[in-house]
């Protein structure tokens, strides 16, 4: 049980899992203010452009039954925009991770000419190498 705890701890302390746990939490944080912004911004500015109506009070009755339009499209919006700010942020993260890699690949990668003349230098060192051999 003692070596189950230890290992369980080793675990904890390993960098990604506390990553994912900051993320968590900030995740948890955005999506408050992403709702806020829904529901309070955006929303009554929807129902103003369509004529006053409080979009978040649209429900339909159906015998015992209550579906709450509203309240769901209110939700589908929340999640676009969580999706694209999401979106947004792994597109310029993507960037300049690639962005990186290439300054890295110009940086190591050599031109024909030095190739050749790479070349030419190693095959006058084996000639050389040779002629001493052969003496």
């Amino acid at each position: 049980m003692k070596k189950f705890f230890q290992e369980f701890k080793k675990f904890i302390a390993k960098g990604n899992v506390l990553d994912l746990a900051i993320a968590v939490v900030i995740g948890n944080a955005f999506n408050k203010i992403i709702s806020s912004l829904v529901s309070d911004i955006i929303m009554p500015l929807v129902g103003i452009i369509i004529g006053g109506i409080n979009l978040t009070g649209i429900k339909v009755t159906l015998g015992s039954s209550t579906l709450y339009l509203g309240q769901f499209a209110q939700n589908v919006i929340d999640f676009l925009i969580i999706a694209f700010s999401i979106f947004l942020v792994i597109k310029v993260f993507n960037k300049l991770s690639h962005k990186k890699e290439e300054e890295k690949k110009t940086e190591v990668k050599k031109s024909d000419e030095i190739l050749l003349l790479e070349e030419i230098r190693d095959l006058l060192k084996e000639n050389q190498k040779s002629k001493k051999n052969e003496k």
